[in-house]
């Protein structure tokens, strides 16, 4: 190719890319243009279920179109899951993912069908509910320092209500088991339900409790709570954060996230973020979202990538450590 052939090319290759941004910028002003599809890996009425919900009323005025919530349950989110990984990457199916994605890579490892670090981009961490380190009011232990001290002294005498084996309350109790370095009796429950019937009948020692579930019972007198997880909740500001009492590596808690599948057009993902973050940075919204027991966040894209990432490798030591096995 001589010179001027060159140039002519490099002029018309230089056209075109800047024709293909263009047309990609354009695309993703007008996205969408039709019906979104949130899926949700669990069953209506669930926690991820309710903030779904009150996402896309909020949302849907940015989008100017319907967000409608399609429930996919079973396999601890797999299904659900699974099918954005095998939607169409054109922004108009999103997931709504919990921390059973970053667990499950460490819980279930090759039996899950789908990758979860290269099948989906992260959109953006939308939401956090911080447990509670709880027991019954009836109980000898008025902080954790207590309850931990108890436990060192009589292993495996004090017992701990779970909601079953790889749910969030079961690994936010083994990671506090490793972190204080005690040994109690497991009792899995089927659910959460039953898991806290039991522990507010004084039938197991403590447990750990989200927010908007326990904080009823803290404030009626039924369960007394000795810590929260990832900082104070605004929800029950006189109960000190694990980081105050010095196990601040017990980090566990519920966080929700939108995520599209690989491929999905960057300007398209850009979009989403910013309308998605920005929902949940409303003030109005932001106050509903708080006195529900979440706690609003809104990141980047990057942001959520590094913070899936992180907590995969956290979660697959943690769960190797306990040797976890799910049921």
């Amino acid at each position: 190719m001589d010179a001027i052939n060159r140039r002519a090319w490099l002029a018309g290759a230089a056209a075109l890319s800047a024709f293909a941004a263009g047309a990609r910028q354009a695309a993703a002003q007008a996205y969408p243009q039709r019906t979104v599809r949130l899926i949700v890996p669990y069953a209506p009425g669930g926690g991820t279920d309710v903030f779904s919900r009150l996402l896309a009323v909020q949302i849907e005025k940015e989008f100017g179109q319907t967000l409608i919530i399609d429930n996919r349950a079973g396999g601890a989110s797999v299904i659900g899951t699974q099918a954005v990984a095998n939607a169409q990457p054109d922004g108009y199916t999103i997931g709504m993912m919990d921390s059973a994605f970053f667990t499950n890579p460490g819980l279930l490892k090759e039996k899950l069908p789908y990758d979860t670090r290269k099948d989906f981009i992260p959109v953006s961490l939308l939401s956090r509910t911080q447990l509670v380190l709880c027991v019954h009011p009836s109980s000898p232990f008025k902080t954790a320092k207590e309850l931990v001290a108890h436990a060192k002294a009589n292993p495996g005498k004090l017992t701990f209500a779970s909601a079953g084996i790889g749910t969030g309350i079961h690994l936010a109790g083994e990671q506090f088991r490793q972190a204080t370095g005690t040994e109690f009796v497991v009792v899995p429950y089927r659910g959460g339900a039953p898991a806290l019937q039991d522990f507010l009948a004084g039938k197991t020692d403590f447990t750990f409790g989200a927010v908007p579930t326990i904080k009823p019972h803290i404030e009626g007198g039924k369960a007394r709570g000795l810590g929260v997880t990832r900082g104070r909740a605004p929800q029950l500001p006189g109960i000190p954060s694990m980081e105050e009492i010095g196990y601040g590596s017990v980090d566990s808690a519920s966080e929700m996230g939108i995520i599209v599948p690989k491929s999905t057009p960057d300007e398209v993902v850009m979009k989403l973020q910013q309308i998605t973050s920005n929902a949940v940075k409303n003030p109005e919204f932001a106050k509903k979202l708080i006195e529900l027991g979440f706690s609003p966040i809104g990141t980047t894209a990057s942001e959520y990538r590094s913070h899936v990432d992180s907590e995969i490798e956290k979660w697959i030591k943690i769960i190797a450590a306990g040797n976890v096995k799910p049921e």
